[in-house]
C-alpha cells in the first residue's frame, strides 16, 4: 500500500477550535452542577449559608435597632433595618464564599484535579464550576434575606432599576470574594487551613459603615473603615436601595472589586499549574 493511501489527513486548526471551546463549556457546566449537588447534599452548610444571615439580621435589628440612631433620626427598628440590610447581604456573601475554599482544597488534595487532567476538558474548569455554584448559593441567600426583610417591615421607594443596581453591586462582591476564597483553597494544604485563612475577611463588614456610622468610631479605626472596600460598597448599595444616587461610591466599589478579582486571578494562574503538576 502506498504512503499516499495510508497517510491521515491533517485537521485544519480551525476545525479543532470549536471542540476545545465546547469541551471547556461542557466541563464548566458539569462541574458547576457537581458543586451545586454537593452543596445541597450537605444540608447543614446550605442552612448555615441561608439561615445565619437571616438570624443575624433579626438579632441586630431587634436587639440594637431600638438603640441605634442613624441618619440623624430617632432610633427605630425600621430605620435600622433599612440601614443594616446591605451589610447583612454582604456579610452573608462572605460566609457563603468561605465554603468554596474548603471544597476547592478538598478537590486539590484528593486527586480530582489530576483525574481531570486526563479528560478532554481543562482541569481549571473545576475552579470555574465552584465559582458559579458559589454565586448561585450566595444569590439565593441574598434573595432569602431580602424576602425576610420585607416580611418584618422593610419598605423602600427605590425603583426596580435602583434595586437591580444594588443587587448588581452585591453580586460583584460575591464574585470577588468567591475568587479570593477559591484561590485560598488552592494555596491551603488542607480544608481546615483553607477555612482559617479567609476568616479575617469575614470581619470586614463589621469594620465598616455596615452596622454603625464610621463617625462614631475611634480615629484609628475610622481611618481603616473609610479606606477598605466594604464601606463604599455598603454605602453605594444602601443609597441605591433607598432610591438615592450612590455618587462616587459605586465607581469606587467597582474598582475595588476589579482589583481584588485581578489579583486573585493572577495568583491563581501562577499557583494552579504548580499545584496540579505535583
Amino acid at each position: 500500500m502506498s504512503a499516499l493511501a495510508t497517510a491521515r489527513p491533517v485537521p485544519h486548526p480551525a476545525a479543532s477550535a470549536e471542540p476545545r471551546a465546547a469541551n471547556f463549556l461542557t466541563g464548566m457546566l458539569v462541574l458547576s452542577r457537581r458543586s451545586l449537588l454537593h452543596s445541597f447534599r450537605d444540608p447543614e452548610s446550605v442552612l448555615m449559608a441561608v439561615l445565619l444571615p437571616v438570624m443575624m439580621m433579626l438579632i441586630f435589628v431587634y436587639v440594637l435597632g431600638g438603640a441605634m440612631s442613624v441618619g440623624g433620626q430617632a432610633p427605630s427598628h425600621e430605620q435600622y433595618l433599612s440601614y443594616v440590610l446591605p451589610a447583612i447581604a454582604l456579610t452573608a456573601a462572605g460566609f457563603g464564599a468561605s465554603f468554596t475554599a474548603v471544597v476547592v482544597s478538598n478537590d486539590m488534595t484528593t486527586g480530582l484535579i489530576d483525574r481531570l487532567r486526563t479528560m478532554p476538558f481543562p482541569a481549571v474548569t473545576v475552579l470555574l464550576g465552584h465559582t458559579v455554584a458559589s454565586m448561585a448559593r450566595n444569590l439565593l441567600a441574598t434573595v432569602v434575606v431580602m424576602l425576610v426583610a420585607l416580611a418584618v417591615g422593610y419598605r423602600t421607594d427605590a425603583s426596580a432599576l435602583s434595586m437591580l443596581g444594588a443587587l448588581g453591586l452585591i453580586a460583584l462582591w460575591i464574585l470577588a470574594i468567591t475568587v479570593v476564597f477559591a484561590t485560598l483553597g488552592m494555596l491551603a494544604g488542607s480544608a481546615e487551613a483553607a477555612s482559617g485563612y479567609g476568616f479575617v475577611l469575614l470581619f470586614l463588614p463589621y469594620l465598616s459603615s455596615g452596622y454603625a456610622p464610621v463617625e462614631s468610631m475611634p480615629t484609628w479605626l475610622r481611618v481603616f473603615a473609610e479606606h477598605q472596600p466594604m464601606t463604599p460598597l455598603i454605602d453605594a448599595a444602601r443609597a441605591l436601595m433607598a432610591g438615592q444616587e450612590p455618587g462616587a461610591d459605586a465607581l469606587i466599589s467597582v474598582l475595588w472589586c476589579a482589583v481584588i478579582i485581578a489579583i486573585a486571578l493572577v495568583v491563581a494562574a501562577y499557583v494552579f499549574p504548580r499545584r496540579t503538576s505535583r
